[in-house]
């Protein structure tokens, strides 16, 4: 028999399953027993370990950080962030919204602390961006915009939401923006009519959707600039896209999180409004007597007084009874 470990009969049986860099590192190993139990306590438990540093991890399992290292080293990764790069993509192809919502429920939390704990997340994922977001990358995206004679925002399903967004934020500042919806068939449609001179947007998160990623291979076959808003920098649209932008969707919601993303998406609208003004400012202008007093608001209709409100009321039921008499 093969030496290696035992991978779960779920990935391995699965027709359309296929093993991460991790689990194949992991089944043809020979780690010593309580190496390989630490690997697999860490592969079970993805969902709250693939985040953690070499120090988080050693704290959570009760060893020393030299001996996580190790035991990584073991494994053939040179280093630790090697490491916890495979363990985030191996998270990001084994999560569901199941398996999300089963983590949540399993925590020792009350609902109030549920709702404390995704407003943290949230706030740690804003912090992030924060952090690592270059400037100048969303002013790059924001030139390639300027320069572009239409600009398609590819987003599927729930990411649809986000596409939507920047298409309507960059039309009133001039832009040809358009986040088309339904079918593959339509999508195919609207990138058949781009050329060279236009620019797809593509919007999708974790393994990436399909049909999000077949439109930027359409793209591309079309000499069409492409663009993406993902989570990682190993995500299918982070790697098919000419250039990305990254805003992590972290969350313990079984949804995903799209607070940082929209987030990331405002950088972008911004950038495009202050890198021309006076264009931005003379497109509003076209808009801003109706926002002063057009029909564009709702308004309370006028309230009646009172008093000959309910005086017209005992009118109306004096001459009912008048009739019934």
């Amino acid at each position: 028999m093969t030496a290696g470990r035992v991978i779960n009969s779920r990935d391995a049986n699965s027709p359309k399953s296929s093993l991460t860099s991790l689990e194949v590192r992991f089944a043809k190993s020979s780690l010593s027993g309580s190496r390989a139990r630490l690997i697999r306590e860490i592969l079970d438990n993805h969902e709250e370990t693939f985040f953690l540093s070499s120090r988080e991890m050693a704290k959570r399992y009760n060893v020393d950080a030299a001996t996580i290292v190790r035991t990584v080293q073991a494994l053939g990764y040179e280093r630790f962030a090697d490491f916890a790069a495979d363990l985030r993509q191996h998270f990001v192809n084994h999560i569901t919204p199941y398996t999300v919502l089963k983590a949540a429920t399993q925590e020792k939390r009350s609902i109030s602390d549920q709702v404390q704990h995704a407003l943290e997340r949230d706030t740690e994922s804003l912090s992030v961006l924060r952090s690592s977001l270059e400037a100048n990358r969303a002013v790059e995206l924001a030139k390639r915009i300027h320069g572009a004679r239409r600009i398609l925002v590819v987003g599927v399903d729930l990411a649809a939401s986000l596409a939507w967004f920047l298409a309507y934020g960059l039309t009133p500042l001039g832009f040809d923006a358009h986040a088309p919806i339904g079918s593959t068939g339509n999508l195919q449609h609207k990138i058949d009519l781009l050329t060279e001179n236009d620019l797809v947007v593509a919007i999708s998160f974790g393994r990436c959707l399909r049909e999000t990623v077949e439109a930027v291979d359409r793209a591309h076959g079309r000499g069409i600039p492409t663009f993406g808003i993902t989570d990682s920098d190993t995500t299918p649209i982070a790697l098919h896209c000419d250039d990305y932008l990254v805003a992590s969707t972290s969350s313990p919601s079984f949804t995903g999180s799209y607070v940082a993303p929209m987030a990331l998406l405002n950088t972008i609208i911004v950038a495009c409004a202050h890198l021309r003004p006076k264009r931005a400012l003379a497109m509003l202008s076209r808009t801003e007597q109706e926002y002063r007093t057009g029909t564009r608001w709702y308004q309370e209709p006028m309230r009646r007084n009172r008093s000959t409100t309910d005086g017209n009321q005992k009118l109306n039921r004096r001459n009912g009874s008048k009739k019934k008499s």
